[in-house]
């Protein structure tokens, strides 16, 4: 029974680090909305990751709504798509 719960706890121990590496893989959203907003200067009005791209929105000062995409494992720029808001 020791056994058991040695194991069960050496498992968990290694599935839990794992993630924490794994979450370190590339970069943040902060700094996706950084990278983002020193190309197309305004507010970002949100970050959303899908794969490996984060998605960020951004308002202009003139009233346009643009999707910047950023690349999640670099700093690479993807594209940015803009919305007559």
């Amino acid at each position: 029974m020791k056994n058991f719960f040695f194991l069960l706890f050496f498992t968990l121990t290694l599935l839990l680090n794992s993630n924490v590496h794994a979450a370190s893989d590339g970069i943040s959203k902060q700094q996706a909305a950084d990278i983002a907003t020193q190309q197309h200067p305004g507010r970002v009005l949100g970050v959303k990751r899908k794969a490996d791209v984060y998605k960020v929105k951004i308002l202009s000062d003139s009233g346009k709504v643009r999707v910047i995409q950023v690349d999640a494992k670099g700093k690479k720029n993807r594209s940015g798509k803009k919305s007559g808001r």
